[in-house]
């Protein structure tokens, strides 16, 4: 296979003594591309600066997850413009709404997710979007700038098959990652996926976190990898009853538009 996993944390401090190992694994295993996602301001920065190392194979984004909101500084946006305007930087996000764990005030969760959706229509880049049960405010916000901004993603989707269809309505493409291999929360999604048009489903790991339930053996470390992105795509084909190598091809060509590789 060749893939392109769109969401992988690696500028996550579990990876800081093997990020080379974790990426030379991920190269064999057959992801070849690679999204490093910005969190926040400096995970921002510490992607970028990773994607520096092999520009040809690695693209970052810059944003502040809802989590954080609360802590982003005063020039937030202008520091987020000022990392976005450099061409390894394919989106501005992660940024969007969580009201699972409301690690930030919702009003302010709100306002940033404006701020970074009224900077990605300025610098016209697409959106690496986070939603989790927040899906009618997200929907309002995001409605707001739909037509402002060329494309989003919607990462991790978890929701249920109306708010899929609502996203797809608008639009929007999806992200899936190992969620679908747990069997206490994610059946639904495999009842659902088939509806994602080809051109709007992308794949990814969310590494380190969501490491796949079923894996066998069972791996040592709860530590999710790029490397396993291969699993999450077979569950992926079987659930939309296609072969893999159709969902790793399809998957990888709307991923490299989407992030400019």
């Amino acid at each position: 296979m060749d893939l392109v996993d769109i969401c992988a944390n690696l500028t996550h401090e579990s990876f800081h003594d093997d990020i080379d190992a974790v990426l030379a694994r991920a190269h064999e295993a057959g992801v070849n591309r690679l999204a490093i996602t910005g969190a926040d301001e400096a995970s921002s920065e510490a992607a970028l600066d990773l994607a520096r190392r092999d520009p040809d194979a690695l693209r970052a984004t810059a944003g502040v997850h809802p989590h954080v909101a609360a802590d982003a500084s005063e020039r937030v946006i202008d520091h987020l413009r000022a990392l976005a305007e450099h061409p390894l930087v394919a989106c501005v996000g992660e940024a969007g709404l969580d009201f699972n764990r409301d690690f930030s005030p919702r009003e302010v969760q709100e306002r940033l997710f404006r701020a970074q959706l009224e900077l990605a229509a300025e610098l016209g880049l697409p959106v690496f979007a986070h939603e989790r049960d927040a899906h009618e405010r997200f929907m309002a916000i995001l409605r707001e700038w739909r037509d402002r901004i060329p494309a989003i993603v919607v990462h991790c989707f978890t929701g249920e098959p109306a708010a899929l269809d609502a996203y797809l309505d608008m639009d929007c493409h999806i992200g899936l990652t190992g969620w679908i291999c747990d069997e206490r929360r994610g059946t639904h999604l495999l009842e659902c996926i088939h509806r994602i048009p080809d051109n709007r489903l992308m794949v990814e790991t969310d590494a380190p976190y969501l490491m796949p339930r079923d894996l066998k053996p069972k791996p040592k470390t709860r530590r999710n990898e790029p490397a396993n992105l291969p699993h999450i795509v077979r569950r992926i084909a079987e659930a939309r009853g296609e072969s893999p190598e159709t969902t790793a091809k399809n998957t990888t060509a709307t991923a490299r538009r989407f992030f400019g590789f």
